[in-house]
């Protein structure tokens, strides 16, 4: 089945899949079923065959699956063995959380560059790298061509910065702007995270 025919259901439970067979191999588990996966995640098992037949045929019957292989076969269907190059733009409080505490490596992806506009910041060292300032964004992206950009910077600059980007070469965003982008859906990859839209549904399910 072709990447592009895989529902957006799917692809968002994939990584809640790789996240608990991960630790169930911490644990020493060799194996593990449809079953167990819908106990613990919520889903049914009928659903968690479904999604995974979209890439193959995975586990035997009356055996389950292996936890090591099936991890396996998620990392290179998800795309974590790639290391595609990054950039931040947006150097403030939520910049430097994501530069310090994400492992853009074990998710496929590895940090080059992190800009920003503020010339009191630009040269301060965040997670090993000396913020550049964005009048050296054309450079860089031209000597390291990065292809992804996470986007931590405020609304109203957001869609002329990704515009920027996308003249530069940069073809997925990982969008925390608080605006949705408005991109070419067929060139171009968003992922737009509000994190706003996380916190209002607990406050609907505390109700």
């Amino acid at each position: 089945m072709q990447k592009n025919s895989i529902s957006e259901s799917v692809i968002r439970r994939l990584p809640k899949y790789y996240r608990f067979l991960s630790a169930l191999e911490r644990k020493g588990q060799e194996r593990t079923s449809s079953g167990e996966l819908a106990g613990h995640l919520g889903f049914t098992a009928s659903q968690i065959r479904q999604d995974l037949g979209c890439f193959g045929e995975f586990g035997q019957q009356g055996y389950g699956y292996n936890v090591t292989a099936l991890k396996k076969q998620l990392k290179a269907i998800i795309g974590l063995d790639e290391k595609r190059p990054a950039i931040i733009v947006g150097a403030g409080n939520l910049g430097r959380v994501i530069a310090a505490n994400i492992d853009f490596p074990s998710f496929g992806f590895c940090l080059s560059g992190i800009f920003d506009i503020d010339r009191k910041i630009c040269g301060k060292e965040i997670a090993g790298f000396a913020v550049r300032h964005m009048e050296d964004l054309t450079e860089f992206c031209r000597e390291n061509s990065p292809v992804v950009a996470a986007l931590c910077i405020p609304e109203e600059a957001a869609q002329k910065t990704a515009e920027q980007l996308i003249s530069l070469g940069i073809k997925g965003f990982w969008n925390f702007s608080h605006c949705d982008l408005t991109a070419d859906k067929d060139s171009i990859i968003v992922e737009n995270v509000h994190l706003g839209d996380s916190l209002m549904t607990l406050s609907y399910r505390m109700q």
